[in-house]
C-alpha cells in the first residue's frame, strides 16, 4: 500500500470546548503523535462521538485550537481536513455498489484516474474485498460492510484516522478477524488513529495510549498497562474494571502506612496523608482455604458466578468485594463456604479524594 507511511506531524487539541444542548465537551487537551493508535474509552454518553466529529470538523468548537502538523486547523471544514471517519453502523449509500462507494469521496481528488484507481486496488486487496465490488451494501454481512466503510476510508489517505467503535457491531469471529486485519493496517499505514470503544480487550490488542473519558472530561491517559491497574480516580477505575473501590483514613502503625476495609486493615504504600481512596482489581485478591501472612483478610463467599475459564465471586470480609478466580482456583469454592483472601500491597492502587494519581504508586 504505497503512498502511506508520510509524516503529517502530531494531531493537537489544546483547549476545546463544545456545547451541544445540555452536553458541555469541556477543556480537551490531548496530544496524538505520528502514527500512534489511541484508544478512548468512557461509558455512554461521555462524549467520545463528540469529541470524534470536533476532531473531524463536524462541529467547530467554541472555545481552544486544533492543529495538524503545526497548521491551525480549526476553522477548516471537514472536507479541507480529509480525515477518515468509520462509524459504528457503516452509514454505506445503499444505492451504490461497493466500488462506488470506495470512489465516492476520492471524486472531487485531483488525482489521474490510474493513480485512484491503484489507490483503491491497494486498499481492496489488502481487505480482501476485491470479490464484493459489484455488490450492494444490504447484500453484505455485518464484517463485510465494515471492512467497505474501512477501504472508503483508507482511499482517501487521511492523514488521521478516526473510528467510531467500529467492532461492537460485529460478530465474535468477524471481529477477532477484522481486529487482526486493522492491526497490521495500522503497521502498514502508519496513520495517526483514535478509536472509540468500550472493549477493554481492544484497549489492550490496540493501543499505543488510552484515554479515558467521562461527563466531558478526559480524565487520564497512558499506556494501558499503566492505566488498568494504576487509575487515578474513582470514576476511572470503576469503568477500567478496578471494581473494589472504597475510602479510608490512613493509619499509621510501626512505621507503616495502613487502609482500613471492613474491620481489618491493610498495608499500602503512598506519599500521601490524611484521607485517601483506593482501588483492588479483583483478579489481584488471590483466595486461600488458609491464612497468609501479610494483607489477609477472613471472609465468607456470598455468591459464585461462573464464566467458563473464570469464576466472579463476591466475598464478604466486613464489607462485599468482588474477586476473579481462575479454573484451576476454584475447587471447592461454593456460597457459604468460608476463605482467607490474600491481597499484596503493591495491588492497592492508592488516590487521594481529588482523584490524583499517588506517585508511590507509579
Amino acid at each position: 500500500m504505497t503512498g502511506y507511511l508520510k509524516n503529517e506531524g502530531k494531531l493537537l487539541l489544546q483547549g476545546v470546548t463544545k456545547r451541544i444542548d445540555d452536553f458541555h465537551l469541556k477543556d480537551i487537551t490531548l496530544e496524538i503523535a505520528p502514527g500512534e493508535y489511541f484508544i478512548l474509552l468512557g461509558p455512554s454518553g461521555a462524549g467520545k462521538t463528540v469529541l470524534l466529529e470536533t476532531i473531524a470538523g463536524i462541529y467547530s468548537p467554541d472555545q481552544g485550537e486544533i492543529w495538524l502538523g503545526g497548521i491551525n486547523i480549526t476553522v477548516q471544514p471537514p472536507e479541507k481536513r480529509r480525515f477518515g471517519f468509520v462509524y459504528q453502523d457503516y452509514m454505506l449509500f445503499p444505492h451504490l455498489n461497493v466500488e462506488q462507494n470506495i470512489y465516492f469521496g476520492l471524486r472531487k481528488k485531483r488525482k489521474p484516474g490510474s493513480t485512484l484507481a491503484g489507490m483503491v486496488e491497494h486498499v481492496v486487496s489488502f481487505l480482501k474485498i476485491g470479490h464484493l465490488l459489484n455488490r450492494f451494501p444490504h447484500t453484505l454481512s455485518g464484517g463485510e460492510q465494515q471492512r467497505v466503510a474501512l477501504a472508503r476510508a483508507l482511499a482517501m489517505e487521511p492523514p488521521v484516522l478516526l473510528m467510531d467503535e467500529p467492532l461492537s457491531s460485529l460478530d465474535p469471529q468477524s471481529r477477532e478477524s477484522l481486529q487482526q486485519e486493522l492491526s497490521e493496517l495500522h503497521k502498514i499505514t502508519n496513520i495517526p488513529t483514535i478509536h472509540v470503544t468500550h472493549n477493554f480487550e481492544e484497549a489492550y490488542f490496540f493501543a499505543d495510549r488510552v484515554g479515558v473519558m467521562d461527563k466531558g472530561r478526559i480524565l487520564q491517559t497512558g499506556k494501558p498497562q499503566e492505566i488498568f491497574p494504576r487509575p487515578c480516580s474513582a470514576e476511572v477505575a470503576s469503568f477500567v474494571g478496578a471494581e473494589n473501590v472504597f475510602y479510608s483514613d490512613l493509619i499509621y502503625k510501626n512505621g507503616k502506612k495502613f487502609v482500613s476495609l471492613g474491620k481489618s486493615i491493610l498495608e499500602v504504600t503512598t506519599n500521601l496523608f490524611g484521607r485517601v481512596g483506593y482501588s483492588i482489581r479483583p483478579e489481584h485478591i488471590l483466595l486461600s482455604l488458609s491464612p497468609k501472612p501479610g494483607n489477609c483478610l477472613k471472609g465468607r463467599i456470598v455468591s459464585v458466578n461462573s464464566r467458563g475459564l473464570f469464576s466472579k465471586l463476591i466475598v464478604d470480609v466486613g464489607v462485599k468485594i468482588n474477586v476473579l478466580s481462575f479454573q484451576e482456583h476454584n475447587t471447592g469454592l461454593t456460597a457459604g463456604k468460608e476463605v482467607y483472601c490474600f491481597i499484596p500491597y503493591w495491588d492497592i492502587n492508592i488516590f487521594d479524594n481529588g482523584g490524583y494519581l499517588d506517585e508511590a504508586c507509579l
